[in-house]
């Protein structure tokens, strides 16, 4: 279904649902069928629960320039709703839209520590980094009450198998007393999403994250019990946030970041029409700068799908951002420590201690 509304929904991104590309039947709506349309859910779009009854849970990955092999999702859709997610496209696979699909039905793997569990104690399993938060974020809203990211860190805690966290959620910061010790053994690595320090443009762009001083108050939190962690300035929009990048870093810095890391906007298929409709609800003066911004970055369109490219982006614009974020990671002492996370205490219930024989 096709809608062109140019309308805000408080608490999501997405301002309509925007036609899935494999659908062969499209209805071209009009305003006026958005005026009497669920008069209720335009103020306020409930979140549906939806169960997933996938099988497995670890997910290898084949990209050569995404920075881990295995991944856990235990959600599909994202809660968070932010506007430029990449992610969003996967709702589409499932029959649905990546507009406001995509942040109110969300699909569970409520049994995501069980599955995981059963793949770590296959002997075929050899130990290695797991990322969470690959596709969607594990520390989205609903995680509070499902808790499968937690439990799914208490199965890898039981292993010590290490794993690598990003979210914008600071509620990572409940689950301290299991990253707390999993750190004893270089066994987790916390990454923080900041896309920008304003709470206004946070509130309209990133809806359902949490705000800038609450992400920041989690590095806190989590430096101060050991725990490794890094902020992630993420997705740098040129001509909207861009010249955030040194703010940000020197905050996550002083809040005990001890790594960073950025990633210039992408707009993979069906986002750029989203990303281009919240341009016309939030930033309607400033809509042609940031998209000939983005497109100054991407080889003058609005995506650049290409390995290599597609996570720096090219140009002089994209090699301005990579200079700035050099200078300002070497200025605040960011990624001056080498950090690995460890495989080699890896642990299986049934392993037999082996002994050297002369």
């Amino acid at each position: 279904m096709t809608r062109e509304f140019r309308k805000n929904i408080r608490g999501r991104g997405a301002s309509s649902n925007v036609t899935n590309r494999y659908d062969s039947l499209k209805y071209e709506a009009t305003t006026e069928d958005f005026d009497n349309y669920l008069e209720d859910e335009k103020a306020l779009l409930k979140t549906e629960v939806l169960k997933d009854s996938s099988r497995t849970i670890i997910t290898e990955n084949k990209s050569p320039d995404i920075g881990f092999t295995f991944s856990i999702n235990p959600y599909r859709g994202c809660e968070h709703g932010c506007a430029y997610c990449y992610a969003r496209p996967t709702h589409e696979y499932l029959g649905l839209s990546p507009g406001l699909d995509f942040e109110s039905k969300i699909f569970v793997k409520e049994e995501a520590p069980q599955l995981l569990r059963t793949a770590l104690l296959k002997p075929s399993w050899q130990p290695a980094v797991i990322a969470m938060s690959g596709i969607t974020d594990c520390y989205q809203p609903l995680e509070r009450k499902m808790q499968l990211t937690r439990g799914c860190l208490e199965v890898l805690l039981e292993f010590k198998n290490p794993v690598s966290l990003i979210t914008k959620n600071a509620l990572v910061t409940r689950d301290v007393d299991l990253l707390a010790p999993m750190a004893a053994y270089n066994g987790v690595l916390v990454f923080i999403s900041i896309t920008s320090l304003d709470d206004e443009l946070v509130q309209v762009l990133e809806p359902r994250t949490s705000r800038p001083a609450a992400r920041l108050k989690a590095l806190e939190t989590l430096a101060h019990a050991g725990v490794p962690v890094g902020v992630n300035v993420a997705p740098c929009i040129p001509g909207l946030n861009d010249h955030e990048m040194p703010a940000i870093l020197k905050a996550a810095r002083d809040a005990g970041a001890q790594y960073a890391g950025y990633t210039p906007l992408r707009l993979p298929s069906s986002v750029s029409p989203l990303f281009e409709e919240w341009l016309d609800v939030h930033r309607p003066l400033k809509k042609e700068k940031i998209l000939n911004s983005v497109r100054d970055i991407r080889g003058g369109k609005l995506n650049d799908p290409n390995f290599g490219s597609r996570m720096r982006g090219q140009g002089a614009r994209a090699e301005q951002m990579a200079q700035m974020f050099k200078l300002y990671t070497r200025k605040y002492d960011l990624n001056v420590k080498k950090f690995e996370l460890s495989t080699e205490h890896f642990q299986r219930r049934g392993d037999q201690l082996k002994f050297d024989i002369d």
